[in-house]
């Protein structure tokens, strides 16, 4: 016999599952799904196996029964997690599934994958085995054929064979199915291009063939042709040797049924290494023996894929490729519904270990589910389409990359602010100095808000203080933050002149009060901040010089000359700042340091 040439030997094998393909090596299995947004979500696992199942997969005959028992739950298994990612389903599923999770805090996912498996191999028995075996003793009543008689088990075969094509014809009336044999044909493109050295693009992994030697099809079919040949005889010797006395019709059916399950092993076992056999071939002999299976696969279980679903095939096996060549290469996982508390306490133990609050995942389902902090300790299910929105700012945020930048605004003092790289995000505490400032606004009083950063101080004194009929005006050294400042001002609905300035440099007029949140971390310090700060948040926003005190310094200087009589200068500061920063202030007529809410001196008034 002349073996197959093929420029790759692929021992990667695969399934078609909801909207996706399945594909597994000898040591990791990869699932790319299609999400409903379009997405390609895939799912990647080392398989595990104990050093007995192992020795069990490698045993000629053994084999076979017990990839068909693994092959069943891994196959369910990953059919429910494929299906999970697809889509949520409808309105009666989701109330199962909140159900679900007040009661029993169970997913539904995982409680569906136990049921289908039971249910499952019932159906399997119920339509396979127990069916033909009636249908055939139903046609005993009325003839002379009997288990001692040669065409009742040639009846009992072409009943076998019509049930399995019937069901499998009848099955392609649903839609989902069709799809599914669409994704099927994906499936064999794919290693079909792979095992001939083809380029594993949509375009030429298209042009390949949808069958395929190893596929389960032609399995279920050598199965079901070497269960028709094993049951018959044995059925045969036992009824005209052994049980040839038994006449009672419904414990010869009950003697049948057992035989049947009994030798599914060793039906199973022995299909396999004809499978294993016939794969390893191309002759005019082995393929006689293959037309029937490769016949079904055209005709019924296999369809030609669109160029997105050979997209989706190519994505799992080339992630199989990758986990095979590299043992280094992490596990990844779908992201589908899940149970909030079992979520959250995940998320918070994975930011414990990359060092970030545990607050700040709080804050991320509190956000994305769009419910308070408070409210999260309220058991509920955590649907795909929230969970894909707060797994992309997970990940983005173990990067190191601030919440609220990913998020892209937060809330201060009552406003919206938009934040990002080119400003400091605004600290609760500031929001004292905010509240200062608008306790100490006058009727029509000129209030200057001195590095304004995202605009946050004076946005907020100006929509808080709009009835005072005040004018605020804002200035920065960066052109960028006044771009962000400005957009902030619009989203808050103020009335806001913002000016690019050093500080005073290109301020004119005199004001009322005067406010100002300025740079003072030490130069020194800065490389020990939180890498959140030091790496992603604008150092011309942090560094005040090798004493942190350059900006009060250079405020000190020219203050007097923009504040109007009897203004105010208010100014935050760091910890242990504010006896050094009163000393540049020497001549003033008021001074008042305040504290934070952790009781550090955060806060100066000064009153000329």
């Amino acid at each position: 016999m002349s073996k197959k040439v093929k420029k790759n030997c692929a021992s990667i094998g695969g399934q078609a599952v909801i909207e996706g393909v399945m594909m597994m090596g000898k040591s990791s299995m990869a699932t790319a799904v299609r999400d409903p947004d379009g997405e390609i979500q895939i799912e990647s696992k080392r398989l595990s196996r104990g050093k007995h199942l192992s020795r069990a997969m490698k045993i000629p005959f053994v084999r076979g029964s017990v990839n068909l028992v693994t092959s069943l739950i891994l196959g369910i298994k990953t059919l429910m997690r494929a299906a999970s990612v697809s889509g949520d389903g409808d309105e009666e599923v989701s109330r199962l599934q909140k159900w679900l999770a007040e009661k029993f805090k169970a997913n539904l996912v995982n409680v569906l994958i136990t049921v289908s498996a039971v249910i499952g191999v019932a159906l399997a028995v119920a339509i396979f085995i127990l069916l033909p075996q009636f249908l055939v003793g139903l046609l005993g009543r009325v003839s002379p054929i009997n288990e001692m008689h040669w065409a009742y088990y040639v009846l009992l075969g072409v009943l076998k064979l019509l049930i399995f094509i019937g069901y499998l014809s009848l099955i392609l009336i649903m839609k989902d199915i069709r799809r599914l044999y669409m994704y099927h044909g994906a499936e064999h493109k794919t290693i079909n291009a792979y095992e001939r050295g083809i380029e594993l693009t949509p375009e030429k992994v298209k042009e390949c063939s949808r069958i395929h030697d190893r596929c389960g099809t032609s399995f279920l079919f050598i199965v079901l042709f070497v269960n028709i040949v094993v049951i018959s005889i044995i059925n045969w010797a036992f009824f005209t040797y052994v049980a040839v006395g038994v006449k009672n019709r419904a414990l010869r059916f009950l003697i049948k049924f057992g035989i049947e399950l009994v030798l599914l092993p060793v039906i199973a076992g022995l299909s396999y290494e004809v499978l294993k056999f016939l794969a390893k071939y191309d002759n005019k002999f082995v393929n006689f023996f293959k037309a029937p299976g490769k016949l079904i696969q055209k005709t019924l279980t296999t369809r030609e894929p669109d160029d997105e679903m050979i997209e989706v095939a190519i994505c799992a096996f080339n992630k199989v490729l990758e986990m095979e060549a590299d043992p280094a290469v992490p596990e990844t996982e779908f992201v589908t519904s899940g149970i909030l508390s079992k979520m959250l306490a995940e998320t918070k133990a994975a930011f414990a270990q990359a060092e970030i609050d545990e607050s700040d995942a709080e804050w991320i389902y509190s956000i994305v589910l769009g419910i308070k902090r408070e409210e999260l300790k309220n058991e509920r299910v955590v649907v795909a389409m929230e969970s894909k929105k707060i797994h992309a700012i997970i990940e983005e945020r173990l990067t190191g990359r601030p919440l609220w930048y990913i998020i892209g605004d937060t809330d201060f003092y009552g406003c919206r602010i938009k934040v990002d790289e080119r400003v400091l995000i605004p600290r609760p505490e500031t929001e004292l100095l905010a509240d200062y400032a608008v306790k100490s606004v006058e009727e029509g009083d000129k209030v200057l808000d001195l590095c304004t950063g995202s605009g946050c101080l004076a946005i907020s004194i100006a929509k808080s203080c709009s009835k005072k009929m005040i004018s605020v005006t804002a200035a920065d050294f960066s052109d960028a933050a006044i771009m962000l400042a400005k957009e902030n001002a619009k989203l808050n609905g103020v009335n806001v002149d913002f000016v690019q300035s050093d500080l005073f440099t290109t301020v004119r007029g005199r004001y009322n009060l005067i406010v100002c949140n300025p740079p003072y971390i030490k130069s020194d310090d800065i490389p020990k901040l939180q890498k959140e700060v030091r790496n992603f948040e604008p150092k011309i926003a942090l560094d005040g010089g090798d004493d942190g005190l350059d900006f009060y310094r250079r405020i000190a200087q020219s203050v007097r000359s923009y504040l109007a009589k009897d203004g105010i200068l208010l100014l935050e500061c760091g910890e242990g700042q504010a006896e050094e920063i009163l000393k540049l202030f020497e001549r003033r007529d008021y001074a008042m340091v305040m504290k934070d809410l952790n009781g550090v001196d955060r806060f100066i008034k000064i009153a000329f």
